[in-house]
């Protein structure tokens, strides 16, 4: 099997009301929805800054319009799949009404999450855990590595 490598940016973008939009991903189209931050693959000659625009506005309609700091990043060598992905979370301000445009189908859905709701509503924890943590102490730029995608040996710098 072929050893697959992504690396990923994803925009944690808050209303007014301090909840933060998630969005419904189909990823393999069997109606398994899963929320993840929207974001996605930086492209071959993309920028990761670039690729956080395109895809938050492909994913959710909505412009960035600041990217404020770098909240975290995480790192997933998972052997047992052979892949390695690295991903960049960035708290970002934006502009524009919720209106998913995405080009590969994947997205079923946008909305704005309570901080509180987000543990239950992120099921993966690479993806769920480092979120959690930011939005509980607003630190930014840690760093988090796993050794799988099911939360595996996971460190904290």
């Amino acid at each position: 099997m072929a050893r697959r490598e992504f690396v990923v940016a994803a925009a944690i973008l808050l209303d007014p009301s301090g909840r933060v939009l998630l969005v419904g991903n189909d990823w393999q189209g069997h109606g398994r929805v899963r929320y993840t931050l929207p974001g996605g693959m930086v492209e071959r000659g993309e920028s990761t800054l670039d690729a956080l625009v395109r895809e938050v506005w492909e994913e959710t309609g909505l412009e960035v319009t600041e990217i404020s700091h770098l909240a975290y990043a995480v790192h997933v060598e998972d052997r047992r799949r052979n892949d390695r992905a690295v991903s960049f979370a960035f708290l970002a301000q934006y502009k524009g009404l919720l209106n998913p445009r995405d080009p590969d189908g994947f997205i079923v859905e946008a909305r704005f999450f309570p901080v509180e709701e987000v543990a239950a509503t992120v099921p993966i924890p690479p993806l769920r855990d480092p979120l959690v943590a930011y939005l509980r102490d607003r630190v930014p730029g840690r760093f988090y590595s796993y050794a799988g995608w099911d939360g595996r040996g996971v460190r904290r710098v």
